[in-house]
């Protein structure tokens, strides 16, 4: 990674906007990237993200943008936009970017209609160039304040790895470094499925007891599942698995869990969702699929693909997981 330009940031939603500011604050100029021009040029005039992130002060090193050439020159650009367009923006971003440059995944999904994971998206529209992905317990409007937070960034180039981590390191967030790609992006997918369920063990008021069950338990399908696809236990065990997955799993400030109280509530899915983009339920099905296909035991999230698919209701997946055949724990 080249050691001296500005960070680039593609997509200024309220985690891009965050991310920018993070940046911003441990030292880098930022150019931050959006569609709209008339996005751009109000957050250049207003020094604020308003409409996704409101209340927030932009950073002096932030420069907004609506030209996908000015993140030409930057040391590496962080893809904060929805996961199911990680395909769309890769290639866009490799007819501007330096073959060297590294691309940052920062969505949390898999793609739904390969049931590919990201990184492996990146490598097939950019192949042979670096990817790493960051993923942990975070807040937008946690990291934008200058929150004290702590996340995780994987690359399979160990040097690369830490060279991203300290460039993206400041006072007010903490970038750890690992190697286990597919673990990282695992443990951010999966956990957003399962954040889900226990927003509707909340919403439909089962209690706290029945919550910390299906977390314990959500937890165990996730090692589960990120054994089988080449993940490693002490990478779920930290930031980008359990400490994530606590995180979303425990907080309506979570898009994922409120979106699944408001099922619990009697919402439908339509309802519930209220028009914005749920990643969990866009992921739901290709990690079930991913799953079977490799039989992986995971009623948790098969219970949640199954409501939102309209097969089951909330009280039908309640009886299917309590009537699961009695067996050890693991």
């Amino acid at each position: 990674m080249a050691q001296a330009g500005p960070i680039g940031i593609a997509g200024a939603g309220a985690w891009g906007t965050a991310l920018a500011n993070a940046a911003a604050i441990a030292g880098n100029d930022v150019a931050l990237w959006m569609r709209s021009p008339e996005h751009a040029a109000a957050l250049t005039a207003t020094r604020s993200n308003e409409r996704f992130l409101p209340g927030v002060q932009l950073h002096d090193r932030i420069r907004p943008t609506a030209a996908l050439a000015d993140l030409a020159s930057t040391r590496a650009v962080l893809l904060v936009t929805p996961a199911q367009t990680t395909r769309e923006m890769s290639a866009a971003l490799a007819s501007v970017l330096p073959p060297e440059t590294p691309l940052v995944l920062c969505a949390k999904g898999i793609e739904r209609e390969s049931k590919a994971f990201l990184c492996d998206v990146v490598e097939i529209v950019r192949p042979g160039s670096p990817v790493a992905v960051l993923s942990g317990p975070s807040f937008a409007d946690d990291v934008a304040r200058g929150l004290p937070t702590a996340v995780t960034l994987a690359c399979r180039d160990a040097v690369l790895a830490e060279e991203l981590a300290t460039a993206l390191s400041g006072p007010t967030l903490r970038v750890y470094h690992r190697q286990d790609v597919r673990g990282v992006e695992i443990g951010g997918a999966a956990k957003n499925v399962l954040a889900i369920a226990c927003g509707a063990v909340a919403g439909k008021g089962l209690g706290e007891s029945a919550k910390a069950a299906l977390i314990a338990r959500g937890f165990a399908e996730l090692l589960r599942f990120a054994r089988a696809y080449g993940g490693e236990a002490e990478t779920l065990m930290g930031l980008s698995g359990l400490g994530d997955l606590v995180l979303t799993c425990s907080s309506a400030h979570s898009r994922n869990f409120a979106f699944g109280q408001r099922l619990g509530q009697g919402m439908s899915v339509v309802e519930a969702a209220g028009g914005k983009l749920v990643e969990g339920a866009a992921t739901a099905s290709a990690l079930v699929a991913l799953a079977r296909a490799k039989n992986i035991d995971m009623p948790i999230a098969e219970a949640v693909e199954q409501i939102l698919s309209g097969a089951w209701t909330l009280d039908q997946a309640v009886d299917a997981l309590m009537n699961r055949p009695i067996k050890s724990e693991h």
